[in-house]
């Protein structure tokens, strides 16, 4: 269970970061506009997540992956926060699904945290 729970957490990422290069303009309306080079941010973090998501999927380099997302968490809570300050209707969500994603953040960290030793 495991494996197959690390490999699953590796597929959504990788997945998630395809996105990114399919679907960019979504992930442009959530970029905070005090960010520099937003494109250029949208296809970084979305690489970052397809290979932490192939990095986490392996034994041999899951602990490196795992601190990965981590990391990538982390530095993408500025675009959940600007979401919600902006409100739901703006993205077709509702104020209280912008609200869960920011604790949802740390139900993702707590999921890679598993990882982070050997």
């Amino acid at each position: 269970m495991y494996n197959l729970s690390a490999i699953l957490m590796g597929a959504l990422y990788s997945f998630a970061g395809l996105l990114h290069f399919a679907k960019p303009k979504v992930y442009l309306r959530i970029m905070p506009p005090y960010l520099p080079s937003p494109l250029f941010l949208v296809y970084a973090s979305g690489l970052a997540e397809i290979l932490l998501g192939i990095l986490v999927c392996f034994e041999a380099s899951r602990v490196k992956g795992a601190w990965g997302i981590i990391a990538l968490l982390i530095a993408i809570f500025p675009a959940n926060l600007y979401m919600f300050h902006q409100g739901g209707a703006r993205y077709g969500m509702s104020d209280t699904a912008l609200f869960l994603r920011l604790p949802g953040q740390l139900v993702l960290i707590a999921w890679a945290y598993l990882y982070t030793r050997a």
